[in-house]
């Protein structure tokens, strides 16, 4: 394209994290699995899908597992056990000295404040200064799951650099206020959780990603929510299968009409700003401006995670975006 992209104030880079798969960190042939998919983001998990009796034992594995599987490019996370735990620590000393150097993400389950937040913000630096990794280039990504984090989760999303996005864990949160529903409602009776959680997580500049389709086998019901989560304006949502990775990424990522669009608007505002020091544009019927252009932004990152772009920016004549549109 003729301008120049760098030179427009939301030219940085973006995480895509259209879907996160999660696996247990206690089997390696799993996690062998989940990096081969085609997830954005794999989080190896040592707390709910492990066993009180593999925990300690899941550390090792999960180690190995980073140390010696290629992830394709892909975000490589881990979740502790949550900090009210014994486990926790022992967990991240482990993993990090391990194996830090090939880590991207710790994912915090059951965040209850900042104060959880800045706990283990302060033990990765205490590692990464031990083992001699750089400082703050392992982020953080907070689930909240429970009424006391909802409430202070503008506050956990602004705590730290490192903090990457926030993920809403809904069968936790169910538990943790008495909530029943978990299917096809739940837009409807986790709506305010659900929209509190992002708008804490865009009012900190930071990702936000929505929860799991529990029932892993119905694609339809997981395409029916990713669509709902898309339009309320999450940027992914969690998976516990590979099968629910090709119709999460089919909802998040752009059409070739949004994509044209977004193109043509980073276009026309790269031009603006070069030849005449245009701050404002008027695209067809829309003002345009730097606030508006990062979403045109993210849709860019995200359609070159999908490989929708050649080097160039300019729109593959196959692939997703061509077949969805003939």
């Amino acid at each position: 394209m003729a301008s120049d992209y760098r030179q427009l104030v939301i030219a940085r880079d973006f995480s895509v994290r259209r879907t996160e798969l999660t696996c247990p960190a206690h089997s390696l042939k799993m996690m062998s699995k989940a990096a081969a998919s085609a997830a954005d983001e794999v989080i190896l998990d040592l707390e709910d899908s492990c066993a009180v009796s593999q925990k300690e034992g899941a550390r090792r594995t999960l180690v190995d597992a980073l140390k010696t599987l290629d992830f394709k490019g892909k975000i490589r996370a881990f979740r502790p056990n949550n900090v009210q735990t014994k486990y926790f620590y022992r967990d991240v000393i482990e993993v990090v000295e391990g194996a830090g150097d090939a880590l991207d993400v710790l994912v915090l389950p059951k965040a209850l404040g900042p104060e959880d937040v800045l706990f283990a913000d302060r033990l990765l630096t205490q590692i990464e200064q031990a083992v001699g990794l750089p400082v703050g280039r392992i982020k953080i990504e907070a689930l909240i799951e429970s009424a006391k984090g909802l409430l202070r989760a503008a506050d956990i999303a602004a705590c730290t650099p490192r903090m990457a996005s926030l993920i809403f864990g809904i069968a936790d949160y169910a538990g943790d206020v008495g909530a029943k529903e978990l299917t096809t409602k739940q837009f409807e009776v986790y709506h305010y959780p659900k929209a509190h959680t992002i708008a804490a997580a865009r009012a900190a500049g930071i990702d936000v990603v929505d929860n799991v389709t529990l029932q892993f086998r119905d694609l339809e019901q997981c395409r029916r929510d990713a669509e709902q989560a898309s339009r309320m304006g999450f940027d992914g949502k969690w998976a516990i299968h590979p099968a629910q990775i090709d119709v999460i990424h089919e909802v998040f990522t752009p059409s070739r009409k949004e994509l044209e669009r977004a193109l043509a608007i980073l276009e026309a505002y790269g031009k603006a700003d070069l030849e005449g020091g245009q701050g404002a544009i008027v695209f067809g019927d829309e003002m345009v401006d730097a606030a508006t252009l990062r979403v045109e932004w993210k849709k860019v990152a995200v359609a070159r995670r999908a490989g929708l772009l050649d080097e160039n920016d300019r729109i593959l004549d196959e692939g997703p975006v061509a077949a969805e549109s003939a």
